[in-house]
């Protein structure tokens, strides 16, 4: 299951309390104190992780918490320091504060660790009490508490390339053929349920990360569809790539001003974003209907304010003009 949201209530370890304990042993009558100071509470950390791809590790879960500190042991002894706990998340995760809605973190690269909650300070025992003027002190100090705090984890895929288009334009078809992602492919609408991602090689030297969501419907800046729940996952996307559908009802000048609006409507910022059009289904109609197809894009393309890189029609069927869009995508990248 792919989980892309989750709130928790994450807690460090309280530290051990102080003990009170005299050292006893034979042959001296005056041993005076020993009890050891209690162990630090364990930190929490957040980890980055590549391996990991979802925040489904984390659902149903609503609290984590670190080891507590164990407290002093006798003969001067410190008590051990509790175990930290390590958050494991994917790449491209933030960090919000559930209350503030402060982003905190945003956790990209693999590997990195950061430090969340410190853990609480051991209690000191009777033994750091002793003085000259207090040879028996009979007191110690308990553990400081840990520190808490409620966060919101949310993901957000990291890819190079992101497809945008209509359910079923052929999306998920592509992205089987160009690259490693086996997504499930049929001939009906929402056929893509969560977000994909697959690497296109291009060479020894080059590729690229390609991420397929579900599609866009009209509408969906309103929540009508799947699509809008996911775009999110698109707002790392250095690239964007429309798919406009040649065997579609819809004129594909229509097609797009429809995702572009409801791209607009989410985020200006991703409205803004280099792209490229790729015409997908050329295969499905006959090559006059294609090229007038295509002929009305191209002059509405004049009068766009933002203009695409490139427009190339494809088939991911028979393979027609797919290596140049490859090569046109990581240029562009």
């Amino acid at each position: 299951m792919f989980i892309d949201s989750v709130q928790l209530t994450l807690h460090s370890g309280k530290g051990g309390d102080g003990i009170i304990s005299w050292r006893r042993e034979k042959f001296v009558p005056l041993g005076g104190p020993d009890g050891g100071n209690g162990g630090r509470g364990g930190d929490v950390y957040f980890r980055v992780d590549k391996n990991s791809h979802t925040l489904a590790n984390f659902r149903g879960l609503k609290q984590l918490k670190a080891e507590n500190g164990q407290k002093g042991k006798i003969k001067n002894g410190y008590g051990k320091t509790g175990e930290s706990l390590y958050v494991v998340v994917p790449p491209g995760t933030e960090v919000y504060d559930a209350e503030s809605g402060d982003l905190l973190y945003d956790l990209v690269n693999d590997g990195d660790e950061v430090m969340f909650l410190k853990g609480g300070k051991g209690g000191a025992g009777n033994a750091a009490f002793k003085s000259s003027r207090n040879q028996q002190p009979r007191i110690f100090k308990p553990g400081k508490p840990g520190e808490s705090r409620e966060i919101r984890l949310e993901l957000k895929l990291i890819s190079d390339v992101a497809l945008v288009g209509f359910p079923n334009v052929g999306k998920s078809t592509l992205i089987s053929t160009i690259s490693n992602a086996r997504p499930e492919i049929a001939n009906y609408e929402f056929t893509t349920l969560t977000p994909k991602l697959g690497t296109v090689i291009i060479d020894y030297t080059n590729s690229f990360v390609i991420a397929d969501i579900p599609g866009i419907i009209e509408g969906a800046s309103d929540g009508k569809g799947l699509g809008l729940e996911f775009l999110s996952h698109i707002e790392r996307s250095r690239v964007l790539l429309f798919m406009l559908d040649a065997s579609n009802y819809r004129e594909l000048e229509m097609q797009y001003h429809a995702l572009r609006d409801e791209l607009k409507k989410f985020s200006q910022k991703l409205y803004e974003r280099e792209f490229g059009i790729a015409i997908t289904k050329i295969d499905a109609v006959t090559e006059d209907e294609l090229n007038e197809r295509v002929a009305k894009l191209q002059n509405e393309i004049l009068e766009w304010d933002l203009k695409p890189k490139f427009t190339i029609p494809i088939s991911s069927v028979t393979g027609k003009n797919l290596d140049q869009l490859k090569y046109s995508l990581n240029e562009l990248l």
